[in-house]
């Protein structure tokens, strides 16, 4: 088969794509015929490498997977059967993979398993002809979705939804602050934060983005390209009689985490899934100690909650949203798209040439 591989880190010249042997599925596995993958940040840090982190190189990226069910592993045929998974099955896989037998994992919130993982940074991901998964890691694409569209869910809605409904726990009338709203997490979390009953303020870098987050549903959009979005953060804020936010939710980090603690109401929650400006931070602890502020850290979410996710999207109350979709021969164009900041929604890239 075909497949992308990352067998050192560096630039765009690393990513290069080889004939591999075919990959068989093992005892309770499935092998599956990839049809598009959807990029993260998460696939340029494991080919970038990140600092006192070790990936094990060389692997196959993209996280993101949606395709067709196409061989069993020993016994897995028989454990899918009762959901009506069989060869040919259209599925959209959980990038998690952990034991499923410890504590963390029976008790809903698998990614504190010692043994956790995502496809692409700790396995080979989707970016190939063919992936193997586990069959837990197997959802049954809804008939509406698309394989591009089922491709934009996993990673930016499982872990907008962990941010928004099990960390901060958005309750109606709350008003939330999401940075970098063209995002594919924030473009979720948009949606999800509405659909809790929230008013949202979101950040963009340009006019054509923050059209396209008010036509998502936010109530309010800051262009930080104009001006200190604080600033502006106060004028919204100021008819409401209030002078912070609930909930901020920032993946930005470096370059806007001291300014997303200052944006919070006494008894705010602050919740972070990334660093993608930076990871070193300055905070003034007396903000966060007298202000009775919660900083919380978020890294995907359980796979139930995915189930979930993906049913509000079956069912219309959430949808996938798409910036760019191109073949999977053009993986560096794909990626250069991703570092430039400037998507609004999902990069995807399709199985077909």
């Amino acid at each position: 088969m075909r497949a992308w591989r990352i067998e050192k880190h560096g630039g765009p010249e690393v990513l290069v794509r080889k004939e591999l042997p075919e990959p068989q599925p093992g005892p309770m596995q499935v092998r599956v015929k990839v049809e598009a993958v959807g990029l993260n940040h998460l696939d340029v840090w494991t080919r970038n490498g990140v600092p006192g982190h070790k990936f094990p190189l060389p692997i196959t990226p993209g996280c993101d997977v949606a395709g067709v069910l196409e061989a069993f592993g020993p016994g897995a045929e028989a454990a899918l059967a009762p959901d009506g998974l069989k060869t040919g099955s259209a599925v959209v896989l959980n990038p998690g993979t952990s034991c499923g037998r410890c504590e963390a994992c029976l008790g809903g919130f698998d990614p504190l398993c010692a043994r956790y993982g995502i496809l692409g940074e700790t396995q080979d991901g989707g970016c190939a002809d063919h992936v193997i998964v586990p069959v837990a890691n197997l959802i049954a694409r809804p008939a509406k979705l698309s394989a591009v569209e089922a491709a934009c869910l996993p990673i930016p809605f499982l872990t907008a939804w962990t941010m928004v409904a099990t960390k901060a726990q958005v309750r109606p009338g709350e008003t939330v602050l999401i940075q970098a709203g063209g995002s594919g997490v924030s473009v979720a979390a948009i949606q999800m934060c509405k659909l809790l009953g929230a008013t949202v303020i979101t950040t963009v870098g340009s006019e054509e983005k923050a059209e396209k987050a008010r036509k998502l549903g936010a109530d309010h959009v800051i262009n930080y390209r104009q001006g200190p979005f604080r600033e502006a953060l106060k004028k919204i804020l100021a008819p409401q009689g209030k002078k912070g936010c609930e909930v901020v939710l920032d993946h930005v980090g470096q370059d806007t985490f001291g300014e997303s603690l200052k944006s919070l109401a006494w008894g705010g929650r602050l919740v972070t899934c990334g660093a993608t400006s930076g990871a070193r931070l300055e905070a003034d602890l007396k903000l966060i100690f007298f202000k009775n502020l919660s900083i919380l850290g978020s890294t995907m979410g359980s796979k139930a909650d995915l189930l979930r996710v993906v049913r509000l999207v079956a069912e219309g109350r959430l949808k996938p949203v798409i910036d760019t979709v191109l073949p999977m021969d053009r993986l560096h164009d794909a990626y250069a798209r991703l570092e430039q900041r400037e998507v609004f929604g999902k990069v995807v890239l399709t199985a077909k040439a």
